[in-house]
């Protein structure tokens, strides 16, 4: 290997060929290093030297004028790539990136699918091979040396061994092996332009003069490295490759669990945190490594001692021992943990894999990587507002009467219309029912940087780019409920100056537009638009005004739309009129008019529940939205409770049909079913109904009856069966009827030294009369 170039067959993201190359490169003393990966990362590669740009790390490339195309080259500490990088940096000696250009590869739209898209690192268990091939050159190695677990094999053989006196000695193994495995192979095209490509750069760096060449790149590719055709059969190959495109590179962060994963934009490694473990621990790498799973169960209250590192180190050198491995592996060691630590626990063993084994490594950037205006303007926005990007997911609860906690909520609010879903609202622990709390769940990904770079068409600061997308939005929207929802993001988002261009949309959308269902879907959206705006102390006014103008025209057009409807319409319509119910609710309390909108929408609910279906069930509104609008009535108060009993007893009389009965309980059920207790009347013209449904009729009825009441309260429910099952229902509910049992007034006297102990009373209070009191008065 020292006649020409000398090459450095690697596997991508492996410790052992990160520490051979280490070793190598120390013992060769090169003149200049080429290392697999895009030329057009040749200027990046000074920023290796800073202390800013720490590992995981990604070269991110994308084409300038889409940057949706794009693919990432990453590197951990314990890849053999990035070892050469700094290496190189570290002696000052020239380095360059080898592999086709990026400018080629997202050339063509089928490469720019995902990770290494245009080849970068492969994964684990691939040495440079085209992946479009079917051969795996560790299993076939694995194979031939009469072992069944390539990935065990490969361990056992490269990253667990030292490097020995001689560093080069591995490298011409793995080359002579990889020579015996491409005979009779086919090499794919892609295979054949990238080392077409290779060869040429490497006869550029004999012409510079360079003359201890170090190359490192996929062991698959050595072969073909080391036969060197003529460069005119070279030249003439790469002819065919696809126009080049404009494209930008930069130094992006990574994370161990995106490498870990197999699709999106991965690496396909299974173990980053055990590999980094390997790489970075010279010593006691599995007693180390088990103190570290200590710790971290420890923290996680699982009672783990010294002595359980001490037996877990020795079963998992036993094991090694037994299953004939040089050293204990990823394997053995969890096979200890389990057993030792984690009591055969498969659960606290996914911790020790999601924490350890992959772990949560965030890498780091410096300020002066090529960045786009509007990159450099989130991570600033990032630091003056305290909120650091982190790959582990974490909760975020913010008081929107802070200052701080506003201007956060405003900027994850932007990055959720410009599609970076860095924070995504959940449900906050703590019940609130105001507007001046939200709840975020906060996790990183790496990808992000890809959306940044999308989002940067639309202007050059966060908040820029987010009112150019939404005025965009706001011109290409094709329902008013998405206008609305826009409108709603906006105001959330706190883009004044994108709410005039969807405003005007939207009050052009909503003159035009006369579908009910339509209209009811926006109403809500703009409804909590108005209360955000109130928070955020923002001008409602115009909003009020298409508020109320869609409620008005909801309440004209809602008993015709309900009309005719199959039981699918009937569902979603009673989401709409649920939704529309609450959000009229909510607009009323701002209501000065003289029509209150209220009243009006009372009244169209008073229309809906009398749509009868007379003529059949084309000719009236569904039961189920029947029953609703009697329901949500009498919630309200503008119902009372005999015109709800004789309106049920209607629906529930033989002249009616049984499905429709069924569907108007349904609804009228369905704001919850506490009512029955309290009107045993109503409880009772339901059980008569039920026992009077003929049995075949009861069959086809059975799915309604069981969604109506499996969406009743549990307490509900079992009260409810217990009076049934009690006897006759026709008497109505009252304290005098309720009370069945006589107040034990000893038992009840006995309490009261302790309630005065809890009210803080001085003395006890006077005795509560008995019941048999009250009644002898």
């Amino acid at each position: 290997m020292t006649d020409g170039p000398t090459l450095l067959g690697i596997r991508h993201h492996g410790p052992g060929s990160a520490r051979a190359v280490a070793a190598a490169l120390a013992q060769l003393r090169p003149d200049a290093v080429l290392i697999e990966g895009p030329p057009e990362a040749d200027p990046l590669v000074a920023l290796a030297a800073e202390k800013d740009l720490v590992p995981p790390v990604a070269l991110l490339a994308h084409v300038v004028d889409d940057p949706a195309r794009a693919a990432f080259w990453p590197f951990a500490v314990f890849s053999p790539e990035w070892v050469a990088l700094r290496y190189a940096v570290e002696h000052q000696v020239p380095v360059r990136f080898i592999d086709l250009p990026a400018a080629h590869t997202l050339a063509e739209p089928d490469r720019a699918d995902g990770p290494d898209a245009p080849d970068g690192p492969d994964g684990p268990a691939a040495t440079g091979r085209d992946r479009a091939g079917e051969t795996d050159p560790i299993a076939a190695l694995a194979v031939a040396a009469g072992h069944d677990d390539p990935e065990r094999w490969w361990e056992d053989v490269v990253e667990h061994r030292s490097p020995g006196t001689d560093a080069l000695a591995p490298f011409e193994a793995v080359a002579e092996a990889m020579t015996a495995l491409r005979e009779g192979t086919p090499t794919g095209r892609r295979d054949a332009l990238r080392e077409a490509y290779m060869r040429q750069q490497l006869r550029a760096a004999r012409r510079a003069g360079h003359r201890r060449v170090a190359v490192v790149c996929g062991a698959w590719h050595v072969p073909a490295l080391r036969e060197m055709p003529t460069a005119a059969q070279d030249k003439a190959l790469l002819a065919g490759l696809p126009k080049k495109v404009r494209t930008e590179l930069t130094w992006v962060p990574w994370t161990h669990r995106r490498l870990s994963q197999h699709t999106g934009y991965g690496a396909g490694i299974d173990s980053p945190g055990w590999y980094h473990h390997l790489f970075t621990t010279e010593r006691d790498t599995v007693a180390r490594w088990l103190t570290t799973v200590a710790d971290l169960l420890r923290a996680e209250d699982h009672p783990v001692s010294s002595a359980h590192v001490i037996e877990a180190v020795r079963l998992a050198e036993t094991l090694a021992a037994m299953r004939g491995r040089p050293l204990a592996g990823l394997t053995e060691t969890l096979d200890a943990v389990r057993a030792v630590m984690c009591d055969g626990s498969d659960v606290a063993l996914a911790l020790v894999h999601d924490r350890l084994v992959v772990g949560d490594a965030l890498g780091e950037v410096p300020d002066s990587a090529p960045a786009v205006p509007l990159q450099r303007d989130l991570a600033r926005l990032q630091r003056s507002l305290r909120l650091k990007p982190d790959p582990t997911e974490r909760e975020l609860v913010l008081d929107l009467r802070k200052e701080l906690d506003t201007e956060r909520s405003t900027l994850l609010h932007r990055l959720r219309l410009l599609g970076i879903g860095w924070g995504t609202p959940s449900r906050s622990a703590v019940n609130s029912t105001g507007t001046f709390r939200e709840t975020w769940r906060l996790v990183w990904e790496p990808e992000y940087a890809v959306r940044v770079v999308e989002a940067a068409q639309w202007g050059t600061t966060v908040e820029g780019a987010a009112t150019g997308k939404a005025v965009a939005e706001a011109a290409r929207a094709g329902e008013l409920a998405e206008l609305t929802a826009l409108v709603e993001r906006c105001l959330l988002a706190g883009l004044p100056a994108a709410l005039p261009a969807v405003m005007r949309a939207l009050a052009d959308r909503a003159a035009l537009d006369t579908d009910v269902a339509q209209l009811a879907a926006a109403l809500p959206a703009l409804v909590r638009a108005l209360r955000y705006g109130d928070v955020r102390g923002t001008d409602g006014g115009a909003l009020a005004g298409v508020a109320r103008g869609l409620a008005e025209r909801i309440c004209v057009g809602l008993p015709a739309a309900c009309t005719g409807l199959d039981q699918d319409g009937a569902n979603a319509m009673r989401s709409h009129l649920d939704a529309v119910h609450t959000a009229v609710a909510l607009l009323a309390a701002e209501d000065t008019s003289e029509d209150p909108v209220a009243d009006r929408w009372a009244s169209t609910l008073h229309a809906l529940a009398a749509r009868e279906p007379a003529g059949g069930p084309a000719t009236g509104a569904p039961g189920l939205l029947r029953g609703r609008a009697v329901r949500l009535l009498l919630d309200d108060g503008r119902l009372g409770t005999e015109e709800a009993g004789r309106r049920l007893g209607l629906v529930l009389s033989p002249g009616g049909t049984p499905a429709d009965a069924a569907g108007w309980v349904e609804g009228f059920l369905a704001g919850g079913g506490a009512l029955l207790l309290h009107d045993t009347r109503l409880l009772a013209l339901l059980d008569d109904w039920l026992a009077g449904v003929r049995p075949g009729t009861f069959t086809d009825l059975l799915p309604v009856l069981r969604r109506t009441f499996s969406a009743l309260e549990a307490g509900v429910r079992r009260t409810v069966g217990e009076r049934v099952a009690a006897g006759p229902l026709g008497s109505p509910a009252g304290p005098a009827a309720a009370d069945t049992t006589a107040l034990d007034g000893l038992r009840a006297d006995a309490a009261l030294p302790i309630l005065a102990l809890l009210l803080g009373l001085p003395t006890a209070p006077a005795r509560i009369p008995r019941q048999a009191d009250r009644r002898a008065g």
